[in-house]
């Protein structure tokens, strides 16, 4: 890997759809590579969280700002692929991994002045030996200088299916017919949104998972990331 800003500390960005299976994807690559993991879904899912239980107006661009400034996230990994989630003191795992908060997750990532308010506490996370980031905008984004950029899809059908799964897994009742609505709901508004609509970077390595285990396509990813490392 060249040298690049953050001190030449290598990035690799996984950004895609809801679904796309990015999240297990980031974690398992991070775990293999030794490297600090950035889910920043989660910073927007936190910042919509806080939003409503203070009372602010998703639309208010200004307020929903300042939640995002001030809120105080937390992340602690459990040690078995999973990740504690806390907000202001609150465990909030089970809580931002609901449908409603997806969607509002969204309203919010598309206000400019929200993502703007995040920029910085996402970058914070570049720290050595290496970072693994997980998004919609990664690559594009927060991390151009990204040494390794994933763009992880997946048809709309196969990311409900596996969502339903995994909220079946951990005791979530849900509704397929629902999850696929919304997923379709959630793509058409990531894409269209005026901020930093969800594409991949020009310099994007595009895989459709669709059809792959995740197991294939970790070892695909993992190959190219040792590949930069060893050309560093």
């Amino acid at each position: 890997m060249t040298e690049r800003a953050g001190g030449g500390v290598p990035v690799v960005c996984i950004d895609g759809p809801s679904g796309s299976g990015k999240g297990t994807l980031a974690r398992r690559v991070a775990e293999e590579l030794g490297f600090y993991l950035l889910d920043s879904g989660a910073l927007y899912r936190l910042t919509a969280l806080a939003a409503v239980r203070r009372g602010v107006d998703l639309d208010d661009e200004a307020a929903v700002a300042e939640v995002a400034a001030t809120m105080q996230p937390r992340f602690e990994p459990t040690g078995d692929g999973w990740t504690r989630t806390w907000l202001d003191g609150d465990h909030v795992t089970r809580e931002i991994r609901a449908e409603e908060v997806g969607m509002n997750a969204s309203r919010v990532a598309a206000l400019p002045a929200v993502r703007e308010a995040l920029l910085a506490l996402q970058r914070g996370f570049r720290q050595p030996p290496g970072l693994v980031a997980d998004g919609r905008d990664m690559g594009s984004v927060v991390f151009p200088d990204a040494q390794l950029k994933i763009f992880l899809t997946a048809s709309a059908e196969e990311r409900a299916r596996r969502r339903y799964k995994q909220l079946n897994d951990k005791g979530i009742g849900a509704n397929l017919a629902a999850l696929l609505n919304d997923i379709e709901a959630r793509d058409e508004q990531d894409a269209q949104r005026a901020a930093s609509p969800m594409v991949p970077a020009d310099d994007a390595i595009v895989i459709d998972s669709t059809s792959l285990a995740i197991e294939e396509v970790t070892q695909q990813v993992l190959a190219r990331a040792r590949d930069c490392l060893q050309a560093e």
